[in-house]
């Protein structure tokens, strides 16, 4: 295992069957399909109205490195683990990621009750000349659709300097309206950005944030669907105001102390119109290298006081889910051939409400 797994007897007893996997995955390519086909939905807002999300889209991207350390989510099977863990943790909505990593979870059966969103543009790689020019290389509106996952997530970076710029705001334009079609979110994490030395840096200053939200909330030919992804920054107040649209909190790469950065989150998550966070890196490694206890204090800051009865594991969009086209219903099948038996064991499924 990786530099930044806990103890392997801490772990043992939750670790996914990945033998299992690795047989599926080369004997079996269709169980992919077949699990998307038959995994149980949940409302995108249950009864609690928000949203903990855990995001694990950053290594298509060449982005592996967490708090200095370059390779950080390099090993693939302690990122499984990791997401597994927080997962099965109350009060934790779903998961953020590309096709790679939501096909082992779907295959582990992790995914079961969860809200999916996929990643749409993963084409901009870390550290290149061309790291602003994200173009769409993973899922588009119509695979997401057709897995019954919940939306899709698009990172657009605003370079005035960079040509780039303008062809990844075209292509989160299109993404918009694609998944508004299929009555589905379109998750859009909207930055002003600029090179220094060759790299680049996203302005957190709030009138870039304020503008970046003007720019990417008019993206698309209808926001019915767009949803905001937001960095949190001194003057929440002020970007707030910016905007009507759902928002979800970002995480980013973790520089301070966990407990500033908790303090920092629950003064943001009171703010009108914040439905939540969107966090990888920073529950997921965690300084002291608890899981469980990293991501449960941050649901806690989400979802306060106890769990409502019920809500999770349902097939099927549900009243609270808002309305649906035909083809995304459609595309949800709660029929098919079963799918492969490479989930958790039966202890630690139970204790998420994911199914045997």
């Amino acid at each position: 295992m990786g530099r930044w797994s806990v103890p392997d007897d801490e772990r043992r007893a939750e670790r996914p069957d990945f033998e299992r996997l690795r047989d599926v995955r080369a004997h079996r390519p269709e169980a992919v399909a077949e699990a998307a086909a038959t995994r149980h939905r949940r409302p995108l807002l249950a009864a609690r109205g928000q949203l903990m999300l855990v995001a694990a889209d950053h290594p298509a991207r060449g982005a592996l490195g967490v708090r200095g350390a370059a390779m950080a989510m390099a090993d693939r099977y302690d990122l499984l683990e990791r997401l597994v863990t927080a997962l099965l943790r109350p009060g934790v909505d779903g998961v953020l990621g590309t096709a790679d990593i939501l096909e082992d979870l779907l295959l582990l059966g992790a995914l079961e009750g969860k809200v999916v969103i996929a990643s749409m543009n993963r084409g901009g790689l870390a550290g290149s000349r061309f790291e602003l020019d994200d173009r769409f290389t993973a899922y588009d509106a119509d695979s997401i659709a057709a897995a019954g996952f919940d939306g899709g997530k698009m990172l657009c970076r605003i370079d005035l300097d960079d040509h780039g710029t303008v062809s990844t705001l075209e292509a989160c334009s299109r993404a918009v309206t694609g998944l508004a079609a299929h009555g589905l979110m379109a998750m859009v994490e909207p930055f002003v950005s600029r090179r220094v030395g060759g790299k680049v840096h996203n302005d957190l200053s709030t009138d870039a944030v304020v503008r970046s939200v003007a720019i990417s909330a008019g993206l698309g030919a209808t926001s019915a669907y767009t949803w905001l992804k937001l960095p949190v920054v001194a003057d929440m107040g002020t970007v707030m105001a910016a905007t009507t649209l759902p928002t979800l909190l970002l995480g980013g790469d973790p520089d301070g102390s966990a407990e500033e950065t908790y303090a920092e989150w629950e003064k943001a998550l009171a703010m009108p119109g914040v439905r939540g966070l969107v966090v990888g890196r920073t529950l997921l490694y965690p300084q002291d290298g608890d899981v469980a206890g990293a991501v449960d204090t941050a649901a806690r800051l989400v979802h306060p006081g106890p769990a409502p009865v019920g809500g999770g594991g349902r097939t099927g969009a549900g009243p609270d889910a808002g309305p649906r086209t035909p083809q995304a219903a459609g595309s949800r099948g709660g029929s098919g051939p079963a799918s492969p038996d490479v989930r958790p064991a039966p202890s630690d499924a139970g204790s998420a409400g994911v199914r045997p």
